[in-house]
């Protein structure tokens, strides 16, 4: 199984779209999957349903926090570098779908920025692009993973 096709099992088995990424990620960032799901847990919807950056793309750019990321505050080209991959993840997502915010991503479905998680019901699946999104998103960082093996 790919890591993409994790991604998308996980979101079909309820998780959020940042929580499907990650988890799919879980092994290789050193975590256990339920520590995945919780650090990503309030990126779903949009950072909290408030339908800002796709939860997908929040989910790719912490693996790639968590495998590439940079831990020495004074080094501004190690920063640059790593923004620099960041934007580099986050235009191959945007040049796929033409966005990274999920509202303009979920523009044909019934938006509501209300806590509570609209259900997942068959309508909601058949409806929305998610599950397509978590999967490309995930595909993504693991091209880049492949491409630039962690030492």
């Amino acid at each position: 199984m790919t890591r993409a096709e994790k991604a998308i099992e996980l979101f079909e088995k309820g998780a959020n779209c940042a929580q499907a990424v990650c988890g799919a990620f879980a092994d290789l960032m050193g975590l256990d999957e339920k520590a995945a799901f919780r650090l990503s847990a309030p990126f779903g919807g949009g950072l909290g349903r408030q339908r800002e950056i796709c939860g997908a793309v929040s989910g790719m750019c912490m693996v790639a926090g968590m495998l590439y990321g940079y831990d020495d505050f004074g080094n501004d080209q190690v920063k640059g570098e790593h923004y620099r991959l960041i934007q580099e993840l986050c235009d191959a997502f945007r040049a796929r779908y033409g966005s990274i915010i999920c509202r303009e991503l979920l523009q044909t479905a019934k938006l509501s920025s209300a806590p509570v998680p609209t259900p997942r019901t068959a309508e909601y699946y058949r409806t929305r692009p998610c599950a397509r999104q978590v999967g490309t998103a995930a595909e993504i960082i693991e091209r880049y993973i492949q491409d630039h093996p962690i030492i």
